[in-house]
């Protein structure tokens, strides 16, 4: 790697370590904090396991980041199956 390589790949580790001085993130901001998948948060934010805000004139979903440690802190069970379950059983609700 030649030095402008390296200054650049140290702008975005800064850049990366900015984002997570923000209050309130997007999905993209979550993606970078959490690690989780798009898919994934867009699961736990459908069944209600994520504490997410909407704006309805935005349509756009909004993190709130000390929520999200709390969340993260209580340790979420972020399994696949337990999200699968989760969502049948939400989908048994609505049929009734």
């Amino acid at each position: 790697m030649n030095e402008q390589e390296n200054v650049v790949d140290l702008l975005q580790d800064i850049k990366g370590l900015l984002s997570h001085t923000k209050k309130v993130f997007n999905i993209d901001d979550l993606v970078k904090y959490t690690g989780l998948s798009k898919s994934k948060i867009y699961k736990l934010s459908q069944l209600k396991l994520i504490p997410a805000g909407k704006n309805k004139h935005i349509r756009q979903l909004f993190f709130n980041k000390e929520e999200i440690d709390a969340w993260l802190i209580g340790e979420p069970n972020l399994s696949d199956e337990f999200l699968e379950h989760q969502f049948n059983e939400q989908l048994a609700k609505n049929k009734r």
